[in-house]
Protein backbone atom coordinates (compact mmCIF):
# COMPACT_ATOMS: atom_id res chain seq x y z
CA UNK A 1 0.00 0.00 0.00
CA UNK A 2 1.26 3.60 -0.97
CA UNK A 3 1.24 6.20 1.60
CA UNK A 4 -1.34 9.37 0.80
CA UNK A 5 -0.49 12.04 -0.58
CA UNK A 6 3.23 10.70 -2.21
CA UNK A 7 3.19 10.38 -5.89
CA UNK A 8 3.20 7.07 -7.02
CA UNK A 9 6.51 7.79 -9.74
CA UNK A 10 8.06 8.71 -6.97
CA UNK A 11 7.79 5.96 -4.82
CA UNK A 12 8.05 3.06 -8.00
CA UNK A 13 11.46 5.43 -9.02
CA UNK A 14 12.74 5.14 -5.39
CA UNK A 15 11.69 1.21 -5.27
CA UNK A 16 13.18 0.90 -8.47
CA UNK A 17 16.71 2.35 -7.16
CA UNK A 18 16.67 0.24 -4.31
CA UNK A 19 16.15 -3.12 -5.72
CA UNK A 20 19.31 -4.66 -4.93
CA UNK A 21 21.01 -6.05 -1.75
CA UNK A 22 22.32 -3.44 0.19
CA UNK A 23 21.50 -0.28 -1.80
CA UNK A 24 18.71 0.95 0.55
CA UNK A 25 19.63 4.35 1.93
CA UNK A 26 16.76 5.49 3.90
CA UNK A 27 17.38 9.11 4.04
CA UNK A 28 17.76 9.32 -0.06
CA UNK A 29 14.90 6.97 -0.34
CA UNK A 30 12.93 9.52 1.76
CA UNK A 31 13.66 11.86 -0.61
CA UNK A 32 12.97 10.57 -3.36
CA UNK A 33 9.52 9.66 -2.40
CA UNK A 34 8.80 13.05 -0.92
CA UNK A 35 8.72 11.79 2.75
CA UNK A 36 11.34 14.29 3.70
CA UNK A 37 9.34 17.53 2.42
CA UNK A 38 5.61 16.61 4.57
CA UNK A 39 4.54 17.70 7.34
CA UNK A 40 5.27 16.36 10.38
CA UNK A 41 1.76 14.91 10.72
CA UNK A 42 2.08 13.17 7.44
CA UNK A 43 5.46 11.72 8.65
CA UNK A 44 3.41 10.04 11.72
CA UNK A 45 0.88 9.05 9.29
CA UNK A 46 3.15 7.20 7.86
CA UNK A 47 4.95 5.75 10.83
CA UNK A 48 1.87 3.98 12.18
CA UNK A 49 1.38 2.30 8.86
CA UNK A 50 5.10 1.36 9.26
CA UNK A 51 3.81 -0.21 12.90
CA UNK A 52 2.45 -2.90 12.03
CA UNK A 53 1.44 -4.11 15.43
CA UNK A 54 0.36 -0.56 16.34
CA UNK A 55 2.76 -0.96 19.85
CA UNK A 56 3.57 2.60 19.18
CA UNK A 57 6.83 1.45 18.36
CA UNK A 58 8.60 -0.01 15.09
CA UNK A 59 10.62 -2.58 15.97
CA UNK A 60 13.85 -4.44 13.56
CA UNK A 61 10.89 -7.08 12.26
CA UNK A 62 8.95 -4.11 10.86
CA UNK A 63 11.60 -2.43 9.82
CA UNK A 64 13.02 -5.25 7.69
CA UNK A 65 9.76 -5.18 5.63
CA UNK A 66 9.87 -1.22 5.22
CA UNK A 67 9.34 -1.29 1.79
CA UNK A 68 6.75 -3.51 1.69
CA UNK A 69 4.80 -0.92 2.97
CA UNK A 70 4.90 0.90 -0.27
CA UNK A 71 4.59 -2.03 -2.53
CA UNK A 72 3.57 -6.14 -1.76
CA UNK A 73 6.40 -7.33 -4.41
CA UNK A 74 9.02 -5.08 -3.09
CA UNK A 75 12.10 -7.21 -1.48
CA UNK A 76 12.45 -7.06 2.41
CA UNK A 77 15.80 -5.34 3.61
CA UNK A 78 18.86 -7.15 4.29
CA UNK A 79 20.13 -7.19 7.89
CA UNK A 80 22.56 -5.14 7.33
CA UNK A 81 20.39 -2.44 5.86
CA UNK A 82 17.88 -2.89 8.63
CA UNK A 83 20.56 -2.35 11.45
CA UNK A 84 21.26 0.90 9.90
CA UNK A 85 18.16 2.02 9.39
CA UNK A 86 17.07 1.22 13.02
CA UNK A 87 20.39 2.44 14.48
CA UNK A 88 20.08 6.11 12.54
CA UNK A 89 16.59 6.39 14.07
CA UNK A 90 16.97 4.56 17.43
CA UNK A 91 17.83 8.27 19.41
CA UNK A 92 17.35 6.55 23.00
CA UNK A 93 18.95 3.03 22.42
CA UNK A 94 16.10 0.56 23.31
CA UNK A 95 16.23 -1.26 19.56
CA UNK A 96 13.19 0.22 18.29
CA UNK A 97 12.18 3.64 17.02
CA UNK A 98 9.06 5.73 18.34
CA UNK A 99 6.98 7.99 16.56
CA UNK A 100 9.10 11.10 17.24
CA UNK A 101 12.71 9.10 17.27
CA UNK A 102 13.48 9.80 13.79
CA UNK A 103 13.91 13.43 11.95
CA UNK A 104 12.68 12.76 8.52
Amino acid sequence: MSFAGLNDADVAAALAACTAADSFNHKAFFAKVGLASKSNDDVKKAFYVIDQDKSGFIEEDELKLFLQNFSASARALTDAETKAFLADGDKDGDGMIGVDGEDY
